[in-house]
């Protein structure tokens, strides 16, 4: 079976193109009208999917880059400076961070709480909409499920209604619910791959965002202690090496 359809989707393109094919396959099986509910479904699904990618992307940075620039605030200009410097940078790491800064000289302790609080209300700011997508990602196949239902019924009532099970009678009401069940699984399974891909992404964001946590708890805790937390990489270090 998945030989046919690979077979038929590079046929496609050659003999009548690919977008027409898929334009009369679906117009084929919706003679039941279930099309429509599956289409509809993945245009939601795809809206929710394509608003996550934004969302995300714009809270992606380059987080090794920023704590770098946040210890070398904290070092130059102290605390301030790195709570200016967090306020000056989007996504979900620099608002830990300047929730952290804001509450440090209260002791480590509260900082590690705010840090904590705040990280959990940005996770859920990463992870809006997912719900909705999942639901979608359910609903497709089960509507190419009830198209296949229907289209099966549909069979069953013109045998009932010619007395003879003749191929031809049938043939209409199967290839309905066939294709309404194709429909329902390929959005499925194109919406559950984005889903995958904006899970994956907002992990790695969320990973990120606890490791450079500790990092700028420990940085406090340095400059706390009146210790360098970026080395000194002067001229006069250039010449020892020559």
């Amino acid at each position: 079976m998945i030989s046919s359809i690979a077979l038929f989707l590079l046929q496609a393109p050659a003999d009548e193109g690919f977008f027409n094919v898929i334009v009369a396959k679906f117009n084929e099986g919706n003679d039941s009208g279930w099309m429509w509910p599956v289409l509809i479904a993945l245009i939601l699904g795809l809206a929710i999917f394509l608003e996550r990618i934004i969302t995300l992307n714009l809270a992606d940075i380059n987080t090794r880059k920023f704590i770098v620039k946040v210890q070398e605030a904290l070092q130059d200009g102290g605390i301030e400076a790195a709570e200016e410097l967090c306020a000056q940078t989007r996504g979900p790491v620099a608002s830990v961070f300047q929730a952290g800064l804001m509450r440090s000289h209260e002791g480590i302790e509260a900082a590690e709480k705010a840090i904590s609080a705040y990280g959990s209300i940005e996770m859920s700011f990463l992870e809006r909409g997912l719900v909705w997508l999942s639901l979608f990602i359910a609903i497709a196949p089960l509507l190419g499920f009830l198209g296949t239902v229907v289209g099966m019924i549909q069979a069953f009532d013109d045998i009932e209604a010619a007395a003879d099970i003749s191929p031809s009678i049938v043939a209409g009401g199967i290839k309905v619910a066939l294709l309404t069940t194709a429909g329902g699984l390929i959005a499925g399974i194109i919406l559950q791959i984005g889903y995958n891909y904006c899970v994956s992404k907002i992990d790695r964001i969320i990973a990120e965002m606890e490791e450079s946590s500790i990092t700028l708890i420990d940085s406090i805790i340095l400059l706390n202690e009146g210790k360098p937390l970026v080395p000194n990489v002067g001229p006069e270090s250039g010449s020892d090496d020559e």
